[in-house]
């Protein structure tokens, strides 16, 4: 008698023996990360504002299964649990938003700015679609470089309305780049819902203008996530030009930290919070741990965040005078010494 296959190791073994546990795991960092974040927004701890991916942990956890460490990454505005899922360290993420040197970008970048090269992470964006043309920039240079990495962009549904969006994608198109666009399509461009704005409820519907392939994937669900970027991310990897990859998702909170949601009914927002990814992920870790272990991932996730927050408090403050660091080069390093003409 054939023995019956769960769904659960179906789809692990569709998408190429992934560690359901670990992605439970980063997941559940990124949503207690974007919890404290709140809550130190909401009691004046850090400045600006912020924009948190609670409910769209599923999308960067499930593509990143499908990295290496040296692909490359662009997010956008929304994108802690992007540079987390690409292996950063919280402590320092913490930092950098507190204004601490320790941060990745010394305190000065912020949660808009965030870039980490040592991770190929090549930053967060303020700029509505501002990077999917650095990431189709990263695709050229590894096309001349001859290497067989990879360039992954996240961007919004509303960034496809953007110029950058289609002007990329045809460039990729027609020089065969190995990037995959990423649209995390969480319904709504800031306040306004997509249909309203869209010709078309799907983005992947777009890609077909270049001559790209496109699929459409539950982004709350993050084994089916990490089962499609798997096919996808191997067919880029391996020379068969860009795609693009259609995550319907939603954010459990507001665009930002000063959203009141008034354009959207609480009834909506449950009925998307009975999709929630973390809940799915832990049932789907059940399949291979106990409750108890499950609940013990828990404290040492929750536990990790708060010790990370604790040291990046503690930490020094960026100083004002090193706040052109990085901004001009040094004369020396870019001219060879001996060889500097005379104006």
């Amino acid at each position: 008698m054939r023995q019956k296959i769960k769904p659960v190791e179906a789809a692990l073994a569709a998408a190429g023996a992934l560690n359901v546990v670990e992605m439970y795991k980063k997941a559940l960092t990124i949503r207690y990360f974007e919890e404290k974040v709140d809550w130190l927004f909401g009691r004046g701890k850090l400045g600006g504002t912020t924009h948190l991916c609670i409910g769209q942990e599923a999308v960067p956890v499930g593509v990143a299964s499908a990295l290496r460490a040296d692909d490359y990454m662009v997010s956008t505005h929304r994108g802690h649990g992007h540079l987390i899922a690409k292996g950063g360290e919280p402590a320092r993420i913490f930092a950098e938003l507190l204004g601490k040197s320790e941060g990745y970008c010394k305190g000065r970048g912020g949660t808009q700015h965030l870039c980490v090269m040592g991770l190929n992470f090549l930053g967060t964006n303020g700029i509505t679609g501002g990077g999917i043309p650095i990431a189709t920039g990263a695709g050229l240079s590894i096309k001349l470089s001859g290497d067989d990495r990879v360039a992954v962009c996240f961007f919004g549904e509303g960034a496809s309305n953007q110029g950058t969006f289609h002007e990329s994608l045809n460039m990729a198109s027609v020089w065969k780049l190995p990037v995959v666009y990423v649209c995390e399509n969480n319904m709504y461009a800031m306040s306004t819902r997509f249909a309203r704005i869209s010709a078309s409820d799907d983005v992947a519907a777009r890609a077909g203008a270049y001559g790209i392939e496109a699929a459409i994937v539950d982004g709350m669900d993050a084994l089916k996530v990490a089962e499609l970027a798997g096919k996808v991310v191997g067919r880029v990897r391996a020379g068969g030009g860009p795609a693009l990859i259609e995550a319907k998702t939603y954010r459990f909170c507001g665009h930002s930290k000063s959203d009141p949601r008034t354009y959207r009914t609480r009834e909506e927002e449950e009925m998307w919070k009975g999709k929630d990814p973390i809940k799915r992920l832990a049932a789907a870790a059940a399949e291979f741990i106990p409750g108890s272990e499950i609940e013990g991932i828990k404290r040492g996730v929750l536990a990790m965040i708060e010790d990370a927050y604790d040291a990046a408090e503690k930490g020094s403050d960026s100083s004002t005078d090193a706040a052109l660091d990085g901004v001009y080069a040094k004369r020396e390093d870019i001219v060879p010494q001996g060889n500097i003409q005379s104006a």
